[in-house]
């Protein structure tokens, strides 16, 4: 079935086909016996309650009577000459004595009720009788004056309910897989795939599934391509950018000191190119998953110790301190040269930014399952509608502070990707105080017995 508009309409119509043929049929099943049946059975009991009487008188009579009590479900049996006389000398009800008197009168088959009956007979010698006939008052499971249908609404529940649950999970099970394989892409995972559907499915549905795994696979292609492309293009850069170094450095020794600064503008913008292109490299592995597969346990305390102390010797020239402060140490499984090249860029970027004679703080604390590392630095800060667009590559928010700051605008997005590989997220947000603040959560493995606490890096500490 192609369309899902017929699915779901056929379905319901199917169920409530189901409810009112399954009523009709119990509703017939339930019914009382048809009436030829019950007057030919009020008939002949007469007739030989009747024969009985005038074969034996009263004992052969009550000695009848009692036997078709004890073997036809309890009915209670009673016979009425026409002076309104029980002949069984059994005490009969009044309203036994009013249904005999009334059939007297107008001699015939009577049922003024579904339990009680009455049958006028002529006997062998013509005189008339009325045999009286009470049924067991039955149990009122489901039907009778007063009581809902249950078996009925019990079957439409059960019927309709079943229908729905496999309509229900025909709709959804595909939707569920679409949805999984959506966030494991949004994760990064370019080999999501939402699953195959059944080849003779072809509703909208099973359509939707197939057209995101064209997409997903598209995708894929497409940044393989590009990421390809990219190591490639750096690959084949560090070849003429080595023999622009030996050429500048033959250069030096063949000319005087006049030419001093233009050869050091030039080693600059060389040096600029080269740092260009190991991050361009990275980011084409981290793409390509080559360092992801590198994976192991990292103690980010020693980690972070590393980096901060670091930071801290090369800030010394704006006469800047890098302070560290460990809360609590945490387990990570991942790259460790990833994850210090991570955490190291936004070390280096708040150390370039923050003022100079101020400090830049590094916080590594647990928050849960997520081991949280912030850099806080107390710069400019930035506008807050371009605090998303830090972590895009080659994104400055300026060319002059490029310029300046020897910045080509990868760091923060090799932070991205990689903390993006380990499962992690990263934020910038400014902080009231002036600065900016970017916090890095990483999922975190486990609590190493001996984790940093801030008293083992007094050298760090103002």
């Amino acid at each position: 079935m192609r369309s899902l508009f017929l699915k779901i309409f056929l379905s319901y119509w199917l169920a409530q086909a189901l409810f009112v043929v399954l009523a009709i049929l119990v509703t017939l099943a339930s019914r009382p016996q048809d009436s030829p049946r019950m007057e030919y059975f009020r008939v002949s009991i007469a007739n030989q309650a009747v024969q009985a009487y005038e074969r034996g008188g009263q004992p052969e009579l009550r000695r009848y009577l009692d036997d078709f009590q004890r073997h036809i479900d309890d009915h209670r049996v009673y016979l009425f000459n026409d002076k309104g006389q029980e002949l069984s000398g059994r005490e009969a009800p009044d309203w036994a004595k009013q249904l005999a008197a009334a059939s007297n009168k107008a001699p015939g088959g009577r049922a003024p009720s579904d339990r009680r009956m009455a049958q006028a007979v002529v006997g062998s010698n013509g005189a008339p009788y009325v045999l009286i006939i009470e049924r067991p008052t039955p149990h009122p499971r489901f039907f009778g004056p007063g009581h809902p249908p249950g078996l009925i609404i019990s079957l439409a529940i059960l019927t309709s309910g079943l229908i729905c649950f496999l309509l229900a999970r025909s709709l959804t099970a595909p939707v569920v897989r679409l949805r999984a394989a959506t966030q494991r892409l949004a994760k990064g995972d370019l080999s999501a795939r939402a699953g195959s559907i059944h080849a003779r499915r072809r509703d909208e549905i099973a359509e939707l599934v197939r057209d995101f795994d064209t997409m997903a696979e598209r995708l894929e292609n497409l940044i393989n391509a590009q990421s390809r492309l990219l190591n490639d293009i750096s690959h084949e850069l560090r070849s003429p950018l080595a023999r622009l170094s030996v050429a500048l450095g033959l250069v030096r020794q063949r000319t005087g000191p006049e030419a001093a600064s233009t050869l050091d503008r030039i080693e600059l913008e060389s040096n600029r190119l080269n740092e260009l292109i190991g991050r361009l490299l990275d980011l084409a592995r981290m793409e390509g998953g080559e360092q992801a597969a590198q994976a192991g346990p990292v103690a980010l305390g020693e980690l972070v110790c590393d980096i901060a102390k670091d930071a801290s010797f090369e800030a010394q020239g704006r006469k800047c301190r890098v302070k560290c402060e460990i809360s609590q140490d945490s387990i990570v499984m991942g790259n460790a040269a990833l994850l210090h090249s991570a955490i190291e860029n936004v070390v280096r970027n708040a150390t370039r930014y923050t003022e100079e004679n101020s400090d830049v703080e590094i916080q590594l604390d647990r928050n849960g399952p997520e081991a949280v590392v912030r850099v806080a630095d107390r710069g400019p800060g930035v506008p807050e509608d371009t605090l998303d667009k830090l972590f895009i590559p080659f994104y400055r928010l300026d060319d002059a502070r490029g310029r300046r700051t020897g910045g080509v605008g990868l760091g923060l997005s090799i932070t991205e990707r990689a903390t993006r590989l380990h499962g992690g997220t990263v934020r910038a947000a400014n902080r009231p105080q002036g600065g900016l603040v970017v916090e890095i959560r990483l999922p975190a493995a486990a609590t190493p017995e001996n984790s940093f606490k801030p008293t083992e890096l007094p050298a760090l500490r103002s």
